[in-house]
């Protein structure tokens, strides 16, 4: 996301019938120790795992690399725990953040595929009478907006995360983020620009439970998650802070210099189907090779999902284009990447995919303080794909 401030101008990260055999066919290769102090073989994507905690002072790192027959290979570099100074385990879970978004958009793109829900309509259709306040009209304002991120509607994570140390309330209610949102002027006219805001993804969380009349998080899981066999990837349960084990602890700190907080204890309701899920970075690649695969969307669909529009400020780096729920970017090799990235209290992750099975997915855990140490983590994400 960034469903917390964060380095980014915009914050983004803090949300069928499918094939399974392919998923199944992934082996996951792990890298293990070579000596006692537990280094592991410093290939050129472990050294830059190594640079993202040595000079970017990220508590701990890890990581998943796809290439192109599939197999994937496991990375940690720095403590999972920094009182006990235990290891990060391998391929463990994070906080995932704004990732959420393109399983949120996949669900609503599952409904448009049965003729539940119109990309084209408002999304005062399906929500009547939410989104009317300063400017900001749900009637003006359709479902593609919402998940391209062009609907001109202000963001509400500022509002409800900072300060992170008193940003622990449970939101039973996922409309009254969309209230706390509407406290603010509309940005834009809806369709005028791109902008990210969490606040399209809430609504389209709500348009799903309208629609479908189940909750957001088992449409997910019952859409998504089991059909992939996706077994490390989960929606956590209202009020639950802890996530599951194993997970690297995850800090923040507001400075360079600050003393780091064990922020891994944290209420993920505030993200909702804008961020709220939980995974390793393996189940994160198998999730985004079966999206930019075709598995979970009908043909139609798929080629609206993967229709971009230019996204000024989604990342440091310029070039990026946003789908709907995902985000493109043309590598420096040459090849298309797709993916998203999600930031949350104490876990950043960036990940890319490409059609021909390569991959990468890193997590560090703690948000950067400056732009740079989220450029070498983007850096690092890209020539991982480009080398795999």
């Amino acid at each position: 996301m960034r469903l917390t401030s964060g380095p980014t101008a915009r914050s983004r990260r803090t949300l069928a019938g499918v094939a399974l055999a392919a998923v199944a066919a992934t082996t996951v290769l792990t890298t293990v120790p070579a000596d006692a102090a537990g280094t592991q073989r410093a290939d050129a994507t472990q050294q830059r795992l190594n640079a993202l905690v040595t000079e970017d002072q990220a508590p701990g790192a890890l990581g998943a690399v796809s290439n192109r027959d599939g197999k994937i290979r496991n990375y940690t570099a720095g403590v999972g725990d920094l009182e006990t100074g235990a290891k990060v385990p391998t391929d463990g879970y994070v906080r995932i953040a704004s990732n959420t978004k393109t399983y949120t958009a996949v669900v609503v793109l599952q409904l448009v595929g049965e003729g539940k829900v119109d990309l084209d309509k408002s999304v005062d259709t399906y929500l009547p009478g939410v989104v009317r306040k300063n400017g900001n009209d749900g009637r003006r304002i359709t479902v593609r907006q919402i998940l391209q991120q062009t609907s001109g509607l202000p963001d509400y994570d500022e509002d409800i995360f900072l300060p992170f140390d008193k940003a622990q309330r449970t939101y039973r209610d996922p409309r009254s983020l969309v209230d706390v949102a509407l406290t603010h002027k509309s940005h834009f006219k809806p369709g005028a620009k791109w902008e990210y805001s969490n606040t399209n993804y809430v609504l389209a969380g709500l348009i799903v439970e309208k629609v479908t009349g189940r909750p957001i998080g088992e449409q997910i899981t019952d859409r998504i998650l089991k059909p992939l066999g996706l077994r490390h990837t989960y929606w956590p349960g209202l009020g639950t802070l802890t996530i599951r084990s194993p997970h690297p602890k995850g800090y923040h700190r507001e400075k360079a210099g600050d003393a780091f907080q064990d922020m891994t204890a944290f209420e993920p309701s505030g993200g909702w189907a804008a961020g709220a899920l939980v995974a390793t970075p393996s189940d994160l690649l198998k999730f985004f090779h079966a999206v930019l695969d075709g598995k979970l969307l009908k043909p139609e669909q798929q080629k609206e999902m993967l229709t971009t529009v230019k996204a000024p400020g989604f990342e440091p780096e310029s070039g990026w284009s946003y789908g709907l729920g995902i985000a493109k970017k043309k590598l420096s090799c040459g090849v298309e990447a797709w993916g998203h990235g999600g930031d949350f209290v104490g876990y950043e992750t960036r990940d890319l995919v490409t059609r021909d099975g390569r991959g990468a997915a890193f997590a560090v855990t703690a948000l950067p303080v400056t732009l740079e140490p989220l450029s070498h983590l983007n850096n690092a994400v890209e020539k991982a794909v480009c080398e795999a």
